[in-house]
């Protein structure tokens, strides 16, 4: 009996005391972040309200709410403008999780490499990229090829529209038309507005006593 009670024993004891396995803990970072959107127009003289308002459309077609705004006037001949470096910003530090774009144009218009550059630099760190025109998604092994065709296409209308402003400034240039803004301010006005300023008086002074913006007043001054 001795000799099988002993294993009895043994096995009733193992039965009694769970095993502890010790497992590695995994670290899951989770990064939560929030729905932003991007928007830019080239001139003074546009606006935002379409873009703005297919985005949102978009966004809650998708059961998302925009709660952070990127708006600037800027060309997109570059990608150093301010708005979009605070995004790129933002981004990085893992503050956007969506970003949506009335069109992919509206990131970059100066390349494939501008484009790939931007958008692959939000992907990578977490941020999906929502394009709501461009009717194509930015998302899978295909993301790249479409938008390599759609940054080549930007450029190339980019290229266009400069060879038609050079057309435009030659052909006036040539009838012996001025180019650019008209002069806001007639060779007397200048004169007025020099002799005014060695008076002493003030940048602000002048502008209030001509009436003109103390932009118009120190170009007169620089010139």
């Amino acid at each position: 009996m001795g000799s099988w009670e002993g294993p009895r024993l043994e096995r009733a004891q193992w039965r009694r005391t769970p095993m502890q396995v010790r497992r590695p803990q995994r670290t899951v970072q989770q990064t939560s972040g929030i729905v932003a959107a991007y928007c830019r127009v080239s001139s003074k003289s546009q606006d935002y309200p379409t873009q703005r308002h297919a985005i949102e459309r978009a966004a809650a077609a998708r059961g998302d709410t925009v709660s952070l705004w990127y708006s600037e006037k800027k060309s997109a001949k570059t990608i150093a403008r301010p708005e979009l470096d605070r995004l790129r910003a933002d981004a990085r530090a893992g503050k956007v999780a969506k970003l949506y774009v009335f069109k992919l144009d509206r990131v970059a218009r100066s390349g494939i490499r501008d484009t790939l550059e931007v958008v692959e630099e939000l992907r990578a760190h977490g941020c999906e990229v929502v394009s709501v025109t461009d009717g194509f998604s930015l998302e899978g092994p295909a993301a790249e090829v479409i938008l390599a065709v759609m940054a080549w296409g930007a450029k190339m209308e980019r290229l266009a529209i400069n060879e038609r402003i050079s057309a435009a400034r030659e052909r006036i240039e040539a009838e012996g038309g001025q180019w650019g803004r008209p002069k806001r301010l007639s060779d007397a006005d200048c004169a007025r507005v020099r002799a005014m300023k060695l008076e002493g008086r003030t940048v602000r002074q002048i502008s209030a006593a001509l009436k003109i913006p103390r932009s118009t007043v120190a170009r007169a001054l620089a010139a």
